[in-house]
């Protein structure tokens, strides 16, 4: 029987993959490579978990399929919306394949909230608007839930980072390594699948936090003597043991890709304030500070529960926090450009009249506007790179993108970081207390390219990218691809591709002011937000 098993590694890196695996500490992706391929993953740029993971199962990239970020600007407004799959502009594997007649489950991926109607089983992943755990909601059908429900999303906080808190959070990642793995083997078995994903991100919340407890040049390591030792590296085995169990439950005729969305590196003590940096330029001026404390105040503490009941009481709508965090305290009358100072995506608006409600840059000048602020940035020792949007994306939707990628720079070896600040300079070192990696001023270790790539077939070339991974598993599948960027990666041909799916974007579905509420919770506890 033809199946296709892709397993996701969330923020798995090859180079670290690579020497585990070379120390027998990895055995189970060992011999997958050593059966098949094992090769660094060309990814999306800059390296988000939302776009990279739909553009996995897509095939195409993010200007294409749309889902550019967590989020995206709402149209004549310093405001912003979250965005979810029904935002999504471009066929998944799931829906090409159900519409063909093949039998899926998935589960846990990024970016595919609300659950969509498929041939099979369909878990969202941990933007499913819930407090920490699985409903109805998040599943397709609702009949399966009960199968699922012992899924969980982000189960501790991740603001409060203690001596004591990496080993009760290295307990609770192998713990939810375990309830997958088994939630997913169960459905192996007992599912008449034909293709099967799941993403496991318990690599990318341990990178994030225990890096300098790995690394032992990180300029962020500390004698923290009640840390674990080798922390990464424990996750890695324990993700090893899934992949072992989960390949062995597909069976040996089955096509095994392992992939990640991006690879991880270190964060150095240095952190720049991009809108700092805008106002020292002369493009960014600041008025009156805005912000709502007690709002900031719950998300930043409370658990999940906590906040959705908080919330609820108040009935404020979480976006408009998000929101007034990012775009308060704004002089738009002397304002050219602006950044949002996303530490997981860099990046610059221009202040466009006719777009933006106080725009000033014309339209005839925005690109002119672009590329002079690109220059300007690159004369800054916290900036390797500043590229216009149409120089990272291509297709409709990249006008959902901000208008300049900022790709940080790397400072004997680690990079910088960048948060938030209203005045003051645009780079400074971070107090001693902020070198955990509290998700709150940057995370000690960060997102990085390349992603990570094994499979037990060997693949035709070298340098594959993440929209490969779409048309490799339809090819495997026998059934034709819609028109992607990628190509296929195995030495056979099946199917003859290029014919469109019968399928069509749903009608874009927003979320409610509780969902918000939850959801941007969520992505603060996980570090996107401040």
């Amino acid at each position: 029987m033809t199946r296709v098993l892709l397993i996701g590694l969330d923020g798995a890196d090859p180079e670290l993959t690579a020497r585990w695996m070379g120390e027998g500490r990895l055995p189970h992706l060992q011999a997958l490579a050593a059966h098949g391929a094992f090769a660094p993953l060309r990814g999306v740029v800059p390296p988000v978990t939302y776009p990279a993971w739909t553009t996995c199962v897509t095939g195409v990239n993010p200007g294409r399929h749309g889902i550019v970020d967590f989020t995206t600007m709402v149209p004549g407004r310093y405001a912003i919306r979250f965005l979810n799959s029904a935002d999504r502009k471009a066929p998944a594997l799931w829906n090409i394949l159900s519409d063909a007649g093949k039998r899926v489950c998935v589960l846990g991926v990024p970016g595919a909230y609300p659950p969509e109607p498929v041939n099979g089983v369909f878990l969202s992943g941990f933007d499913s608007p819930v407090a920490d755990g699985v409903d109805r909601s998040c599943v397709y059908p609702a009949a399966a839930w009960p199968r699922v429900r012992r899924w969980r999303f982000a189960p501790f906080q991740e603001h409060r980072i203690t001596p004591d808190w990496y080993g009760a959070a290295l307990r609770l990642l192998g713990e939810t390594i375990t309830e997958k793995t088994e939630i997913a083997g169960q459905l192996l078995e007992e599912e008449p699948w034909d293709f099967f994903m799941a993403v496991f991100g318990e690599a990318d919340t341990a990178s994030h936090h225990f890096w300098p407890l790995e690394d032992a040049r990180s300029p962020r390591r500390r004698a923290d003597s009640n840390a674990p030792e080798h922390p990464i590296r424990r996750v890695y085995e324990r993700l090893d043991g899934a992949v072992g169990a989960l390949a062995a439950a597909a069976g040996p005729d089955a096509l095994v890709m392992v992939v990640s969305d991006h690879g991880f590196g270190g964060a150095g003590v240095e952190t720049v304030h991009l809108n700092n940096l805008l106002a020292e330029y002369g493009c960014l001026r600041y008025g009156a500070a805005h912000d709502a404390p007690l709002k900031r105040w719950a998300l930043r503490l409370l658990p999940a529960r906590g906040r959705g009941a908080l919330f609820r009481r108040f009935r404020g709508a979480a976006t408009r926090v998000e929101s007034r965090a990012r775009f308060g305290g704004i002089d738009w009358r002397h304002t050219r450009a602006w950044s949002d100072e996303l530490d997981y995506f860099p990046s610059l608006r221009v202040n466009l009249e006719g777009r933006e409600p106080g725009g000033i840059v014309p339209r005839k000048e925005y690109e002119s506007a672009v590329a002079e602020l690109c220059a300007l940035l690159e004369t800054s020792p916290a900036v390797a790179r500043a590229l216009p949007r149409d120089a990272v994306y291509t297709g409709e939707w990249t006008t959902r993108a901000p208008d300049i990628i900022i790709e940080l720079n790397w400072k004997d070896g680690y990079r910088y970081s960048c948060t938030r600040a209203r005045g003051g300079p645009a780079i400074e070192t971070l107090p001693l207390s902020e070198w955990r990696g509290g998700k709150e001023r940057g995370n000690s270790g960060v997102h990085r390219n390349p992603a990570l790539f094994i499979a037990n077939r060997k693949i035709s070339r070298d340098a594959p990218a993440l929209t490969d991974m779409a048309p490799s598993a339809l090819q495997h599948l026998n059934v034709p691809a819609p028109h992607m960027e990628g190509t296929a990666l195995f030495g056979y041909d099946k199917g003859d591709g290029g014919n469109e799916s019968g399928w069509t974007p749903p009608p874009e579905k927003q979320y409610t002011e509780e969902q918000e509420n939850v959801l941007e919770g969520r992505m603060r506890s996980l570090g996107y937000y401040e």
